[in-house]
């Protein structure tokens, strides 16, 4: 017998659209999202979606003798969050968080932004959705989105699942980089609180969320103002506006971004050796959303200082002489400063000191040995 052709003629013709992919929804997309795109135009920025490729003048932006700096970062498990509560323009603002924030801890200026989204079907305006998180994000961060690819790809995904990428490069004067260099005993750390759990911990916010059957949809046990679900999936703060005119300043020596392995193995990766943090646990009232992670899990203090941002979403590293001046510039800038540590002499890396009922420890922890 030969193969079996179901209800096509031996020599029906195949198109795309039949295996899956439609040209024009994306098309459709592209002409959706345009005037998304052109909203974050920046000096520097030329040409529109739909070519080859995006280009970007620095000369136009203002620099003289830039280097390039570029991230590139995802959203993580989050999105299985946003996908299953079709709450999508969120993560779009997460992504963008991701690399700019990155950027701006090495003294870049963040320029230009692209996206990757990849779905097994275009549909129900998600994308679009997506993409105006983006395009918000950007705006925040004050760079362009001057492109991106969106890949349909049939049997790839789960229905309705998707996945984001995002790509950035900023710009810094030479000379001006932060590399850490600078960081030394005696300097204050500050902390920018967080917004919530940002974009770091979600497979373990999600296991505890199946586990202990939370009604995502009820009022928060700690916030009846809200659910629970607009405490976990809001978005990660961007920092970019507030830090770079104390950076173009020379008001910072070094900044770390409080992602994936939290204070404790974030803080040592702007240290150079002999230089050691002691971040005070004590400094600052663990938020009521990290506190409820932590008593719904049992989880250990280390654990927590390991997993999650315990609030404070940026540190900077600033000589003492200074810290004054830098507090009072990140509180006009809408920020809420907390002193939370110092920079030591001692061996490279970070003691989280906390006293008795505070993250319910009475004990320090500390990481080591970071390269």
């Amino acid at each position: 017998m030969g193969k079996r052709l179901g209800m096509r003629g031996k020599n029906s013709p195949y198109t795309y659209e039949q295996a899956g992919v439609s040209i024009e929804a994306g098309n459709a997309l592209v002409r959706a999202i345009a005037p998304l795109a052109k909203a974050t135009a920046r000096p520097g920025a030329t040409g529109e979606l739909g070519g080859f490729g995006g280009f970007f003048d620095p000369k136009a932006a203002g620099y003289e003798d830039p280097l390039l700096v570029a991230a590139n970062d995802g959203v993580g498990t989050k999105l299985k969050l946003a996908i299953d509560h079709d709450m999508h323009g969120g993560v779009g603002i997460d992504l963008v968080a991701m690399c700019v924030n990155d950027l701006i801890v090495q003294g870049a200026e963040p320029l230009f932004f692209l996206d990757y989204f990849a779905t097994g079907k275009l549909e129900n305006g998600v994308a679009e959705r997506v993409v105006a998180g983006i395009a918000e994000g950007c705006k925040q961060a004050g760079c362009a989105l001057i492109g991106g690819e969106t890949a349909e790809m049939p049997g790839m995904y789960a229905d309705g699942d998707y996945d984001l990428a995002g790509f950035c490069v900023g710009a810094v004067e030479r000379g001006e980089q932060l590399t850490g260099e600078r960081v030394g005993a005696g300097d204050v750390l500050v902390g920018l609180t967080s917004s919530g759990v940002h974009s770091n911990g979600f497979s373990l916010v999600r296991r505890l969320a199946s586990d202990f059957g939370w009604k995502l949809d009820a009022p928060a046990p700690f916030d009846p103002q809200r659910r629970l679900l607009d405490t976990l999936i809001e978005p990660t703060r961007i920092y970019v506006a507030s830090l770079l005119p104390l950076i173009r300043a020379g008001l910072v020596n070094g900044l770390a971004h409080i992602t994936g392995g939290g204070l404790l193995e974030n803080i040592p990766r702007i240290l150079p050796e002999g230089a050691h943090a002691i971040v005070d646990a004590d400094a600052w009232e663990q938020p009521a959303l990290m506190a409820f992670l932590q008593s719904q899990g049992n989880i250990a203090p280390e654990e927590m200082a390991r997993t999650f941002n315990c609030g404070i979403g940026m540190v900077l590293s600033v000589s003492a002489d200074r810290v004054d001046v830098v507090e009072e510039r990140l509180q006009a800038a809408g920020e809420t400063p907390v002193r939370v540590g110092e920079i030591a002499v001692g061996e490279r890396g970070c003691t989280v000191r906390a006293s008795a009922g505070t993250w319910s420890a009475d004990r320090s922890w500390e990481a080591s040995h970071f390269g």
